[in-house]
């Protein structure tokens, strides 16, 4: 028996494609913008953030803030508290937004 599994959540999907872009990267170097990253891959900002977030998370990438974020070097793990918050409001974010779209649909006329 063949266990399927249905299609991967979006923001995972980003992290793969960019945690294999990384592999080819330099530590130093500079990931594409939030924006680049949306008009690549056509989704949301929040979609975006939680990908990144990943990736943060794993210590594969540093956030600069209004700088950008670069891929790490791998010599101090990010345990930054600042960091887990955004990860959590990031989280939290995206789960509203599921509510909300869970909620519409029990609404008659969707609205």
């Amino acid at each position: 028996m063949t266990v399927t599994r249905g299609p991967k959540p979006k923001a995972v999907e980003v992290a793969d494609v960019l945690r294999d872009d990384i592999k080819r990267m330099k530590p130093g170097d500079k990931l594409p913008s939030q924006r680049e990253l949306m008009d690549r891959f056509g989704y949301a900002s929040q979609t975006i953030q939680n990908g990144l977030a990943a990736l943060r998370a794993e210590g594969l990438i540093v956030s600069a803030g209004n700088l950008g974020n670069f891929v790490s070097d791998g010599s101090a793990p990010n345990n930054d508290v600042r960091d887990d918050i955004k990860e959590i409001r990031s989280q939290i974010q995206a789960l509203a937004e599921r509510l909300e779209a869970l909620e519409q649909r029990s609404v008659p006329g969707g609205a």
